[in-house]
């Protein structure tokens, strides 16, 4: 009577921002790489809708309708008159406020969990529908892989890889928020001429290569100079990680998680151990990818 649904971390190998829309969004070019740090979301039927949490920085996550998991369930109960009478466990292992989607990682998991627990029939279009309502990064986290996002970042369009990419994430000691560091990136950009984002060829060629020292020289992300505005300690944890052998370092999404692409397994296993001894940071993961998005594994 219960599903469980694994869900991925991203790292962004590049994030593009255009100027600031209308609506206060921002058009992105985004590409996504799903890594192997994985939450788990297990939905049971209840008396009522309720949320709870366990593992790394648990305390952080909100348990009330606010969680993206519990507006999953409510959006997909909404559309097929279901009561959403369903206790969502959530296990974390991806970071909290790191960057790296490990909310909307959630409400992708609810989503395909419910789904399953319902027996909805819903399709992947509209499973997809209902993630782009919840928030620009919840489609990814769905299908995982790699891809590029644009719009928000929710349309997205499956790319391919030519291998294991090595990734070593430092935790920071505090979170940040995302929409503080696109007001921020707002600020610093100002009166500039902000071009339109376009996905690196370089980039994408490194990708479908799996060439990690390509894939280094060409991973950028825009949002770092107002995320290192917020939190100068930042870059202390980058130059910790490319002193210890990183290939390239870079704030993963909005931040605060540093992300450090290394040449295979056993130099990120090095860079690792660096960086904890370095003291720039809370915590240290390594993680690899591409891994599949979210995937049912118990029902």
């Amino acid at each position: 009577m219960s599903v469980t649904v694994r869900v991925p971390a991203k790292v962004n190998v590049q994030l593009a921002v255009a100027a600031a829309r209308p609506d206060g969004f921002h058009d992105l070019a985004n590409v996504f790489l799903a890594v192997g740090l994985h939450d788990e979301v297990t939905v049971t039927p209840a008396e009522e809708l309720r949320v709870t949490c366990e593992g790394p920085d648990a305390a952080q996550v909100p348990l009330d309708r606010t969680n993206l998991a519990a507006r999953a369930a409510l959006a997909l109960a909404g559309r097929y008159g279901i009561e959403p009478a369903v206790h969502l466990h959530i296990a974390k292992d991806i970071p909290v406020a790191g960057g790296m989607a490990g909310g909307s990682a959630d409400g992708a998991g609810a989503l395909l969990a419910c789904d399953t627990l319902w027996g909805t029939g819903a399709s992947r279009e509209e499973l997809l529908d209902i993630c782009a309502e919840l928030g620009s990064d919840v489609p990814f986290s769905l299908v995982g892989g790699a891809a590029l996002g644009t719009g928000r970042g929710e349309k997205l369009r499956p790319l391919d890889v030519g291998g294991d990419f090595s990734w070593v994430f430092a935790m920071a000691e505090r979170g940040l928020s995302t929409p503080a560091v696109f007001r921020e990136f707002d600020r610093l950009t100002e009166g500039l001429d902000v071009p339109e984002p376009v996905a690196s060829e370089a980039l994408l060629d490194a990708l479908a290569k799996g060439d990690p020292e390509a894939l280094a020289a060409a991973v950028s992300n825009d949002l770092q100079p107002a995320a290192l505005s917020l939190f100068p300690e930042l870059a202390d944890t980058l130059a910790a990680g490319s002193a210890a052998g990183a290939l390239a370092g870079l704030v993963s999404g909005s931040g605060p998680t540093t992300a450090f692409l290394a040449r295979d397994a056993g130099a990120a296993v090095k860079i690792a151990d660096a960086l904890r001894a370095s003291g720039t940071c809370r915590a240290v993961r390594t993680a690899s990818g591409p891994v599949p998005g979210a995937t049912v594994i118990g029902a």
